[in-house]
């Protein structure tokens, strides 16, 4: 409250000084007195001592602003307040809105005040109460500040200032505190923009704020403290809240029309809070690369739960994947059959154990004496491993083998054989791509390729955004690739123009596998029969690198069949049928032994695709922006560190702002807005779909259960402790032997 002290002090240096600056400020008593204080108090000193010895302070670093003033006209309510709140900023202090009186009609605004965001008192109840609280320890600004301005309606649409107080009870923050003022502070779109960007890469609101620091060139340019970093990213997970599990959205069909006839499928853990397994659909692209079909999200490792989620990818994609490969986990044993069964006029999908999960076992139930001290593994691979090899051949190798070692009665080796057309590669050679997946190595990769950009406490729609970044940087990935291949001419290393043919039709990765082929089948293809019946021509192809194995190929110009079955498994021409096209005479590829899925123009064609319009329209948005930066950017980068040029753009920017705020109302764009333009879909009314509970599953890094070989590994890596005086693993330095001798004998010394 501005006392009579104050009048008094105040009339005393009106007195004494000459210069004035004119304030109104309201006494409490409701009467309006026009006061002045010198020049000089205003910029040398911001406070007044009245007579009892209190304080009071007026605001002296407005700037080219002004100061508000009694009767100034403002076109709207909002352009009042935002030009009290600038004058706040300047001065160091802050604002807050309380009373307001409306018309009869409760539409028009007639009263409104700004006032002091340290103006009344805390509530003392708020401390009295019974119950037992436990509240943080934090000081109070409340201390009863009358500095306000109160703007009144106009009959003519407009307001003026009604009142206006300057006169604080309290001290203003200095220039170097004005930065932590909550008037001050703001996370804008800018800033949340980057925050949320930075989340997307797994970095953290910390080094993001960090980050921000050095963009802008220091704490203070910032606009936000650390604080309201870790507020907005308090107020995203808020914003989820129970709506987690309805914002997923499926949206990789595309890559499944593609490339989706060989498919692997493993699972992967400690990527979300809710302890939940994640498994992705992963595939070969065109350039050899994996990519990513789907993604589920499982609660437990049991039939049901994969059930659900192979009944649902088939739905969602439309048909069965021609092969899935897995590993040898029960409940996708039974549950892949069901599920991608020939039902609903679908073709049935094979199921494929991985081939390197078997093969691991092998020391582990055989013994490591067995397997690395003999020649049993080298022999044994031979045959498991080879994909040119026929069924009746691989069982006689293996019959072989397990006699040669007397491992006959082996219970394990005779269950891995009775199962032997689920992953032995023989049993394959006649599905189409079936040879493009032994192993489930692809999803490996991908749940490590995943596991930089998640974490354990993410919730599901953070880990959702952050699975869209994985897929960014794989789309991203593909991009570069598409350019290299239909940008740059690979080097042919034959005369053949059906090398160059291949050039312009296949990415680079796939041309690549094609040469190989190609330059083989000049050098080590030995023609022992060649006959032509009906317009076909039919070789025996002895390949110098594969022993005691005669190749045969039928082929016409558009037609080439091998025995190695490679084009079948693989869709990639083998050198033994290159060896037949040259013999009579091809110089062109044919067309009939080119896949779509290997060519650069895999994407051209037509594809059943729908995506939401919110997609589209965000997409939209995401690339003005992007080119709005860009072109920034590049307008700095221009003006260089020439100081007319940076003033040209700083003021071209002044003005565009200066028209924008002219241009009309602007639609108010609400944290919560912005935070379902991010996420990407706005709150539902009714909920469908809720979070999960936290899971426990058997593959968590800590509580899942470990096998005897694989404690003796980790045992081995462990850093044995040794004794520092003798370097000893079987004591420490205090019961040292050669310690107590040296104790020994400087007692017999002594004595």
């Amino acid at each position: 409250m501005i006392t009579t002290d104050l009048m008094k002090i105040i009339e005393n240096q009106r007195s004494s000084c000459g210069d004035s600056s004119l304030i109104n400020s309201e006494i409490s008593n409701g009467v309006s007195t026009d006061l002045s204080l010198t020049e000089s108090e205003c910029s040398e000193t911001n406070y007044i001592v009245s007579p009892g010895g209190k304080r009071y302070y007026k605001p002296r670093c407005v700037g080219d602003i002004g100061i508000p003033f009694t009767n100034q006209v403002f076109e709207t309510l909002d352009k009042g307040y935002k030009f009290y709140k600038q004058y706040a900023r300047l001065g160091g202090f802050g604002v807050r809105k309380t009373t307001e009186k409306k018309d009869d009609d409760n539409k028009t605004i007639l009263l409104k005040h700004y006032v002091c965001s340290n103006e009344g008192f805390n509530d003392p109840n708020d401390h009295n109460s019974d119950k037992v609280v436990q509240r943080r320890r934090t000081g109070s600004q409340r201390c009863g500040c009358k500095a306000k301005m109160v703007l009144k309606y106009t009959h003519g649409g407009t307001y003026y200032v009604f009142s206006f107080v300057e006169i604080h009870n309290h001290p203003l923050a200095t220039e170097n505190g004005r930065q932590f003022l909550r008037i001050n502070r703001e996370m804008t779109t800018i800033l949340r923009n980057f925050a949320f960007d930075a989340s997307k890469v797994n970095i953290g609101m910390r080094k993001s704020f960090s980050f921000a620091k050095e963009l802008v060139g220091g704490y203070s340019n910032i606009g936000a403290t650390l604080h309201d970093f870790r507020n907005f990213n308090r107020d995203v997970k808020e914003f989820v809240g129970e709506r987690d599990g309805q914002m997923i959205i499926d949206k990789f069909k595309r890559n499944f029309e593609l490339y989706g006839d060989a498919v692997s499928f493993d699972a992967t853990f400690d990527t979300n809070k809710y302890n939940m397994i994640f498994a992705p659909f992963t595939g070969v692209d065109k350039h050899y690369k994996c990519v990513t079909f789907a993604a589920c999200l499982l609660s437990q490792e049991s039939i049901e739960d994969y059930t659900w989620a192979f009944d649902h990818f088939v739905k969602a994609m439309g048909r069965n994947p021609v092969v899935i490969v897995t590993d040898q986990c029960a409940a996708m044993k039974v549950a892949v059959p069901a599920s991608f069964s020939a039902k609903n006029g679908l073709i049935e999908s094979k199921h494929r154990l991985c081939m390197w999960h078997i093969m691991q076992k092998f020391p582990i139930k055989l013994g490591n004496r067995l397997c690395k001290e003999t020649d049993f593994m080298e022999k044994m691979k031979k045959y498991i491993w080879s994909s040119i090899l026929e069924i009746d051949e691989f069982e006689k190798g293996w019959e072989t083998v397990i006699k040669e070692f007397k491992l006959e009665g082996n219970k394990w080796l005779s269950d891995m054989y009775a199962i032997r057309s689920s992953w032995i590669p023989a049993y394959f050679r006649e599905k189409p791509m079936f040879g493009l997946m032994r192993t489930t190595s692809r999803s490996e990769s991908e749940n490590f390729f995943f596991g930089q950009f998640h974490k354990q406490g993410d919730t599901l729609c953070e880990f959702w955004i952050r699975f869209q970044t994985t897929m960014e940087r794989q789309r991203n990935e593909t991009a570069r690739l598409d350019h290299e291949s239909k940008s740059t001419i690979p080097t042919t290393l034959s005369t053949w123009y059906i090398e160059d043919d291949a050039a312009d039709l296949f990415t680079r990765a796939i041309f690549y596998k094609v040469q190989e082929e190609i330059i083989l089948s000049c050098l080590d293809m030995q023609i022992k029969r060649m006959e032509e019946i009906d317009g076909v021509t039919h070789l025996e192809i002895r390949d110098v690198k594969v022993k005691d194995k005669l190749f045969k190929v039928s082929m016409s110009r558009n037609h080439d069949v091998c025995s190695c079955q490679k084009f079948v498994m693989c869709g990639i021409v083998c050198r033994h049928a290159f060896c037949g096209l040259k013999q009579i005479g091809v110089t062109k590829f044919p067309r009939s032994l080119v896949l779509n899925r290997w060519m650069k123009i895999a994407e051209s064609g037509t594809l059943s695709i729908s995506v939401s319009n919110d997609y589209f329209k965000m997409e939209q948005v995401s690339l003005k922006l992007t080119n709005i930066w860009f072109d920034f950017r590049q307008a700095v980068n221009k003006a260089g560190v020439q100081v007319d040029r940076l003033d040209y753009v700083q003021k071209t920017i002044t003005q565009l702002n200066k028209d924008l705020d002219d241009g009309g109302d602007v639609v108010e764009f609400t944290k919560k807005d912005h935070m379902a333009t991010m996420i990407g879909q706005q709150p539902v009314g009714e909920l469908n779909v809720l979070p999960p509970k936290v899971c426990k599953n058997k593959g968590n890094y800590f509580k899942r259960l470990v096998s005897e070989r694989e404690k003796a590994v980790t045992k081995s890596r462990k850093r044995i402790r040794k004794c520092k005086k003798c370097e000893a693993t079987t004591h420490d330095s205090r019961t040292c032997p050669q310690k107590q001798k040296v104790g020994t004998k400087e007692q017999m010394t002594d004595a």
